[in-house]
């Protein structure tokens, strides 16, 4: 079987929001990427699953942001423009990128970090994809350990034995470590 796919979100995980995280070291014309932790690069390539940028960063996260965190070129998340169903999910409450990524996924085991996700997607995905986790990050933090643990052990979970996995979601307290 594939190994699960693990959709990443750029602005709150990976380029966190809060207050002292403004300057981690990189010196970029872009003022967003100072809030990069290198670091995150060996730790998302250590992760037993194929990395996707689910970002509207697109073709830049590989362009600006793989180089920065040691990362090959990935692959980029795209969805068709569909103004009607995009007005339908805002209906229902689903974030922008739900219905895409499910469909992106096939059947296909996937994590899906973003610091956007709702009960709403939760509940979508475990009805329209049952091997999913949705892992909401603080976006004041972004990623920390503690959400690469869980990550780590739901994707080894689920490469192990597929069938064990289930949509969940974990809205844990975040530590920044």
């Amino acid at each position: 079987m594939s190994r699960p796919i693990l959709f990443l979100d750029v602005d709150g995980p990976l380029l966190p929001f809060g207050e002292g995280i403004a300057e981690r070291g990189l010196q970029h014309d872009n003022p967003l990427l100072a809030r990069l932790d290198p670091l995150h690069g060996p730790w998302l390539a250590a992760l037993p699953c194929e990395l996707m940028w689910a970002t509207t960063w697109m073709d830049d996260a590989n362009d600006l942001l793989a180089p920065l965190l040691g990362l090959p070129p990935l692959p980029v998340a795209s969805w068709p423009d569909d103004p009607a169903t995009e007005a339908a999910d805002a209906r229902l409450g689903l974030h922008w990128k739900t219905r895409g990524l499910v469909a992106l996924a096939g059947h296909r085991p996937f994590a899906w970090v973003d610091d956007e996700l709702t009960e709403r997607d939760r509940a979508w995905v475990a009805e329209h994809h049952p091997k999913a986790l949705l892992h909401k990050v603080n976006p004041r933090h972004g990623l920390t350990d503690a959400d690469y643990l869980a990550l780590d052990a739901w994707l080894r979970t689920t490469a192990a034995d597929p069938r064990q996995a289930t949509a969940l979601g974990h809205d844990h307290p975040i530590r920044h470590s």
